[in-house]
């Protein structure tokens, strides 16, 4: 049997890393220490691999949680074996935390390590009008992936004020705290407004990462 699909690019690639890009679209982690996922992220695994729910873990997180319309369900990922992970075919990137930690918003979490410690926070500002907007807080050490709608971009938010679509910030430093402001008014509503009416705050020292999408099209209702 002959094809280009055999050719060495489209391979499993093998290394001795843990987590292991196979392509710009997939990831494979090499289990050992448990790894948490976002829910219904693996395409494939090798191996004896097992997949639980992950819970909140206490009342107050469980809470976040529940009230969140950007939370992204977990599942824990143990056992012996190998597992691969992707979202809708998106960009997937790495990131090492040494320590120190990271916001992700919205449903960019792909996976991370199980020994990092996760929390959901709420953004400033975010009240009744903007539906509320959360993010999953993630520090420690380990590796964290996450995906973006395209080619994600970087930001620099310590040289003046940054204001990015709340479906397009995937990820920024966890020492920025982002505000929610509206740049509705009366005259924009009266025309039928701008279609962009919140956006995220940033100013300080650190970055944001910006993905070349507002997520995607919600099908209308019958």
């Amino acid at each position: 049997m002959r094809s280009p699909l055999f050719d060495q690019v489209n391979a499993e690639v093998q290394t001795a890393d843990r987590f292991t890009l196979q392509s710009s679209k997939m990831l494979k982690v090499t289990l050992g220490p448990d790894v948490l996922a976002a829910k219904g992220a693996m395409v494939a695994h090798q191996g004896q691999v097992q997949f639980h729910h992950e819970s909140s873990g206490s009342l107050a997180r469980f809470v976040k949680r529940a009230i969140s319309a950007d939370d992204q369900p977990l599942m824990r990922v143990s056992g012996p074996g190998e597992v691969f992970f992707a979202r809708a075919a998106e960009t997937v990137f790495l990131l090492q935390l040494e320590g120190d930690a990271i916001s992700v918003g919205g449903s960019s979490l792909l996976a991370f390590d199980a020994e990092l410690q996760w929390d959901i926070h709420r953004t400033k500002g975010a009240g009744m009008m903007t539906g509320g907007f959360f993010n999953t807080l993630i520090q420690g050490h380990g590796m964290v992936a996450m995906t973006s709608h395209g080619q994600p971009m970087i930001l620099d938010c310590s040289q003046q004020p940054t204001y990015v679509d709340p479906n397009a910030a995937v990820c920024w430093s966890a020492n920025l705290t982002p505000g929610v402001v509206s740049s509705m008014n009366v005259s924009s509503l009266l025309r039928g407004g701008t279609g962009e009416a919140f956006q995220y705050a940033f100013h300080g020292p650190g970055f944001v990462v910006v993905q070349p999408s507002e997520g995607y099209p919600v099908a209308p209702t019958a």
